[in-house]
């Protein structure tokens, strides 16, 4: 890694937590309406389509990338593919309103930090959602283009965002894009494989920040990692359990589809208070991912 992709990582993490994201215009946002463009024209109900789809959209943001070397570049780009402090802001949000006995108003934030079906959720639900969304996202958000940033310079940084965001709008199971987004998907969770590992033992050693133990972190990760779906959001949601000495997983539901999903962790379920517990557990993740990727 060059001393400008280095300088250009810590500045752009600076800025992550100084310059909020613009309401319009967002770099990520403008990537996923060409991506849905070009969704429209090489759309078939097909892997080899899909595949080709994923490619065209994740090669041309790489190959830029590749060419950005000068630290502010860097920094910009750096800023506008992080996510960490929106995720923080928003869970938030949601902690002050479920605070405040405004339950509508959290459904409706909730709703867009994933995609549960908010009018089923509960305060325990919601809060639950929220950990848990937390804990995938510090590793989506953050810890992932820092690692392919480290690794791989601007190029990988970007790249990791794009193929992060392909996977959030194709690569669901259902009957439009079970075959056309699996590319997408499979190519998410290989990029996804190292950052949400490194995500879960930096949640392991943070776990004090919140009160955890990390020998009990680190029990709850390896005994329950792979109680998820994912085989990526395993690893980061098991070890923040584990960290929070609370219970995660459950029954959620998408639209018409229900995925019950074993316990993880030890101790009772997530409760409000776990919310902001979350946010500051995934900030000590953050900075250690910072450290991690620009001291190796």
């Amino acid at each position: 890694m060059t001393k400008g992709v280095r300088v250009g990582l810590v500045a752009g993490f600076w800025l992550d937590r100084t310059v909020p994201d613009p309401k319009k215009g967002h770099p990520v946002a403008l990537f996923g309406a060409a991506a849905g463009r070009l969704e429209r024209w090489l759309y078939r109900d097909s892997v080899a389509a899909g595949a080709l789809f994923a490619g065209a959209a994740v090669l041309p943001v790489v190959l830029a990338g590749s060419r950005v070397r000068h630290p502010a570049l860097v920094a910009a780009a750096t800023w506008a593919v992080l996510g960490g402090s929106m995720l923080g802001r928003e869970a938030e949000k949601v902690a002050h309103a479920l605070e405040q006995g405004e339950l509508e108003r959290a459904r409706q934030l909730v709703g867009g930090l994933c995609g549960r079906e908010v009018a089923l959720l509960d305060e325990a639900g919601l809060a639950r959602a929220v950990v848990e969304s937390v804990a995938e996202n510090t590793s989506d958000a953050v810890v992932g283009p820092l690692v392919w940033g480290s690794l791989c310079g601007t190029g990988g940084l970007v790249g990791f965002r794009a193929v992060n965001t392909l996977d959030a709008m194709v690569g669901h199971r259902n009957a439009r894009y079970e075959r056309f987004g699996k590319a997408a998907a499979r190519l998410d969770d290989v990029a996804g494989w190292a950052p949400s590992r490194l995500t879960a033992l930096l949640t392991v050693l943070a776990a004090p920040v919140v009160g955890g133990r990390p020998e009990q972190a680190w029990r709850v990760w390896q005994r329950d990692r792979h109680a998820h779906p994912s085989p990526n959001a395993g690893q980061c949601e098991a070890a923040f359990a584990g960290a929070l000495g609370r219970t995660l997983g459950g029954s959620n539901t998408y639209g018409d589809r229900v995925e019950h999903r074993p316990s993880m962790g030890e101790g009772p379920s997530v409760e409000v208070t776990d919310i902001r517990r979350a946010v500051r557990l995934a900030r000590a993740v953050n900075l250690g991912a910072l450290l991690t990727a620009v001291l190796r």
